[in-house]
């Protein structure tokens, strides 16, 4: 929808949402996968904090991290699933222009918290492994604080500094986003005015909120497998892996679809595919970091048949 301003222009004043898919048939059953999946993510990451809140021999800085992880991975999902759902049974996908502007804003506040919260929890692994006997010292509770304080400052000078650009960026041409929620490329691809200053802050914020936290990653890790390479038994080196293998799965997951869909040049083409990368990291994800973190943590499983003991026996 577009409103008149003085001269021959105009302002769009609502978005239309172009979705997953055009095809009707399969709007109903996308609908019910992504709810099923959303019902999963709200279950699994407001369990994996219960559960760490519940359970005192989880208060380390570990779990702190994953708790943190866990609260980001849920409201990363509530921004975008909710209203994809609506989207699925409406006819038309209609989203108003402040509605899509905090929802890019919030988008954005998360999705760059993640990538730095991912990057802190690798540097606890590596103190973990690498400093076993300074661990309490490195990672105390004021430094864990200070830390996730820090991611996410992070986020809301990212997503300041990304919305605000977007806030002066006129859109005159068209009204329709080639995407399922407000992205910043897909937007930034509706303008009628000049994007120059949007693309050089995507581009350096980008780069630093995925180049910086993947730097990071790696060198833990390197430092990490030089200390496990060091271990002599054979079950110490497995423990030791163990505690990472999670972390690893996530990081590879979540850094290569994001990487797929900020790093490369922005054209409709690229769009359609990026799609699919979208759905890895604002949707799919959230769901699966609660399972890859607890299936292979044994702490989380015996805090889970502690807190059924009690149930079922007060």
């Amino acid at each position: 929808m577009m409103s008149i301003l003085s001269g021959n222009h105009s302002i769009v004043t609502e978005f239309i949402l172009t979705g997953l898919t055009e095809k009707p048939e399969l709007q109903l059953p996308l609908f019910l996968l992504f709810l099923g999946i959303y019902v999963v993510t709200v279950v699994g990451n407001l369990g994996m904090i219960t559960l760490i809140g519940l359970s005192s021999h989880l208060h380390t800085p570990m779990y702190f991290f994953l708790s943190s992880l866990s609260f980001i991975d849920l409201c990363h999902s509530t921004v975008i699933t909710p209203k994809m759902l609506v989207n699925f049974v409406t006819e038309k996908n209609i989203i108003s222009y402040p509605a899509c502007m905090t929802q890019l804003y919030f988008f954005l506040v998360f999705i760059i918290s993640e990538c730095h919260m991912l990057a802190v929890m690798a540097y606890d692994r590596y103190v973990a492994i690498c400093n076993p006997l300074l661990y309490n010292v490195t990672m105390s509770y004021r430094v864990c604080s200070c830390m996730v304080f820090g991611v996410y400052i992070m986020g809301l000078a990212g997503a300041t500094a990304h919305t605000g650009c977007m806030l002066r960026v006129l859109f005159c041409k068209a009204d329709t986003i080639n995407q399922y929620f407000c992205d910043l490329f897909p937007l930034l691809q509706l303008s009628c005015s000049s994007t120059y200053i949007n693309e050089v802050v995507v581009l350096c914020f980008s780069a630093f909120n995925i180049f910086m936290p993947t730097l990071a990653i790696l060198g833990s890790y390197v430092f990490i497998i030089v200390s496990i390479l060091h271990i002599r038994s054979t079950k110490g080196r497995s423990k030791a892996f163990s505690t990472c293998s999670s972390h690893i799965s996530a990081v590879t997951i979540f850094f290569g679809s994001i990487a797929f869909m900020y790093l490369q040049p922005s054209s409709v083409s690229s769009m359609d595919h990026g799609k699919v990368s979208s759905v890895f990291y604002t949707i799919i994800v959230p769901m699966l970091n609660p399972s890859i973190y607890s299936l292979r943590n044994k702490d989380v499983k015996v805090a889970l048949n502690k807190i059924r003991q009690k149930r079922r026996f007060p």
